[in-house]
């Protein structure tokens, strides 16, 4: 538990962890019910492989209103990821309409009518590894993972887009790291930096985050390009 105010919850949530039970497996809703000695109502979703920030609600009501905040897009959301390969940019925007590819995959077409968008940063922590901290502009399957592909830097780990590699990680090294919204004239920011994975808490990485400060303080380019890729 992150954070708990009137009407929702704030929660960390693990990589590899389903968001309602699965195979006999309690999902992330039973867990915090279960801890909670109360039911908890879904706002938004994170992939199975992605860990970090979610918001929980107390009730129908209450998640219709933090729901409604995502559909208007009032809600700012900073994640950070890794990849062992070099981008084609280094900043900018990634935009494009997303297609269905094969295996259950998205791929990012160069059409523009209902486009995904991404802006993103990055910096080298390592020779090998390069940090990421990403800004969805819209909200769509798979987004920020085809972001991630498009940009010939797939996230390390990703099993669906990033091609095999010898020593295969020990997650998908993505994470859902600051919320940021209002409501009813009152602030809330949350944060909170990956809890596992070997890259993530290796201490070249948690200096580059560090260093960074607060993501949503971050200055972002006022004019960085687009990128958009089939």
């Amino acid at each position: 538990m992150i954070a708990q105010e009137p009407g929702f919850f704030v929660v960390h949530k693990d990589p590899g962890l389903d968001f309602h039970d699965c195979d006999g497996r309690p999902g992330l809703c039973t867990l915090v019910r279960d801890r909670l000695g109360r039911r908890v109502f879904p706002v938004h979703r994170l992939d199975k492989a992605t860990s970090g920030l979610l918001l929980l609600a107390e009730s129908r009501e209450w998640a219709g209103v933090l729901a409604g905040l995502f559909r208007e897009r009032a809600v700012s959301k900073y994640y950070v990821a890794l990849s062992d390969m070099a981008p084609h940019k280094k900043q900018g925007l990634i935009q494009g309409d997303m297609i269905r590819s094969r295996r259950g995959s998205w791929m990012l077409a160069r059409t523009m009518e209902r486009p995904a968008r991404t802006r993103f940063l990055s910096w080298s922590v390592r020779p090998g590894l390069r940090l990421f901290v990403l800004k969805p502009m819209t909200g769509r399957t798979h987004q920020l993972r085809v972001a991630m592909k498009s940009l010939g830097a797939p996230v390390l780990g990703d099993v669906l887009y990033h091609p095999i590699v010898p020593e295969w990680p020990d997650r998908m090294y993505l994470h859902a790291h600051t919320l940021r919204f209002s409501l009813d004239g009152k602030d809330f920011a949350y944060a909170c930096p990956p809890k596992s994975g070997v890259m993530f808490l290796e201490d070249a990485t948690r200096s580059a985050l560090e260093a960074l400060g607060p993501l949503d303080a971050l200055a972002w380019p006022r004019s960085a390009g687009s990128f958009s890729r089939m």
